[in-house]
């Protein structure tokens, strides 16, 4: 077989890698193996804060709907049952940026999903 000379390839490959750990302390943003080793574990923390970042804003709009309906003399699971019962399709994310934005139409909601059929 043909020798190969992976040089050039290598440098690319190591120069890519160390692009990724700028800003990173010490010998993690110029060192290939521990830039290497940093990198998946920034990688995996990504990851994770990623799905954690989902939990946590679906947690804040619950709490603004909770607050929000408080005023209104409703709990949220009251409230997101009366929803179901309804066939009213608003998620949480739209229904607390309502509360917050456009109380007015918030309260229209509220009074449609209350009053008795």
């Amino acid at each position: 077989m043909a020798r190969v000379k992976r040089g050039t390839i290598a440098h690319k490959r190591r120069q890519h890698l160390l692009r990724h750990t700028k800003g990173f302390r010490w010998g993690r943003k110029t060192k290939f193996r521990m830039a290497n080793e940093a990198m998946l574990k920034a990688w995996t923390y990504q990851f994770r804060d990623r799905k954690a970042k989902k939990r946590s804003f679906r947690q804040l709009w619950t709490a603004n709907l909770g607050a929000a309906l408080k005023t209104k003399g409703l709990s949220w699971s009251k409230f997101a049952n009366l929803l179901k019962k309804q066939n009213i399709g608003l998620d949480r994310k739209t229904l607390s940026l309502l509360a917050k934005e456009k109380p007015a139409v918030f309260e229209k909601v509220v009074e449609k999903v209350t009053q008795k059929s």
